[in-house]
């Protein structure tokens, strides 16, 4: 699932690409792929895109009055329509513009989660889906992350992926934050205290960034074998820190991957959704 490197990477090409021109059309491909009903998307029509913003890891079309919200979830992609064909594969909304150019929301394989809200502008981060987010990954400090921490007992793998304690993150993420905090993603929130949420508030930072910076440098949106990392999705592959195999520990639809040497004092976590906390 795109993260917030990826959104926002992609959130400043879109606004670069269309930014200023006006809405002619917006129609929902697929009659699931609009989660509103008021506002209407019509009343967007003849306004012009303002910019493309980023919440979360929801893309913001920002066109005065109202706001388009777009979630790509794990297949989404938003991109330019060159064709406009009127059945698109894995087609779910379209935005036509004067100029006759055309965004198109598509979502490949089964799940179909990605949709679109229309919400009013003024106020639109206090409004759903938006209202239920955490702070931003880039933006909460170390004492509020503390905090956070204290309140709920939870792993730390856990409390990253959660949209309602930090906004931002994702699986991959996830990974690449504890292992460059040097922390077990077992470890319990309630045991790290200031000193572990400083190292994870600069290891969100370096991660972020340096995400940031590969999707900046190319024309679209990247797959999520290509974004940089130092764990995630590596196991077997020796860890480029220590030169220790990175590990995994495997679950349904995804893997928490990590360095026994950085992160867990040597110890391998058991692989089972059963494996005790590492403090």
């Amino acid at each position: 699932m795109p993260e917030l490197p990826e959104v926002q990477a992609h959130a400043e090409r879109l606004t670069a690409e269309f930014g200023g021109d006006t809405l002619a059309r917006f129609t929902p491909v697929a009659f699931h792929a609009l989660k509103t009903v008021v506002p209407a998307p019509e009343a967007s029509v003849g306004q012009p895109l303002r910019e493309v913003g980023r919440r979360g890891k929801y893309l913001l079309l920002d066109f005065g009055a109202d706001t388009f919200v777009v979630h790509l979830m794990q297949g989404g992609r938003l991109k330019p329509d060159p064709k406009q064909t009127a059945r698109p594969k894995g087609g779910l909304a379209r935005w036509t513009f004067a100029d006759s150019r055309a965004l198109l929301l598509t979502e490949q394989g089964t799940e179909r989660r990605a949709g679109v809200w229309v919400s009013v502008t003024d106020g639109v981060r206090d409004r759903p889906p938006l209202d239920d987010l955490g702070p931003e990954a880039t933006e909460i400090s170390a004492e509020d992350l503390a905090a956070r921490f204290a309140a709920r007992g939870v792993r730390l793998h856990t409390f990253l992926r959660d949209q309602g304690a930090i906004a931002g993150l994702g699986r991959r993420l996830a990974n690449e934050v504890c292992h460059r905090a040097q922390l077990s993603p077992f470890a319990s929130t309630k045991t790290l205290g200031l000193d572990g949420a400083t190292k994870v508030v600069a290891a969100i930072h370096d991660a972020v960034e340096e995400g940031l910076a590969y999707e900046r440098s190319r024309p679209d949106m990247s797959a999520s074998a290509d974004r940089p990392g130092g764990v995630h999705h590596r196991t077997g592959q020796p860890c480029p820190v220590c030169g220790d195999t990175v590990r995994e520990v495997a679950y349904a639809k995804y893997q928490v991957n990590y360095c026994p040497t950085c992160q867990t004092g040597g110890k391998v976590l058991a692989d089972n959704t059963t494996s005790k906390f590492l403090k």
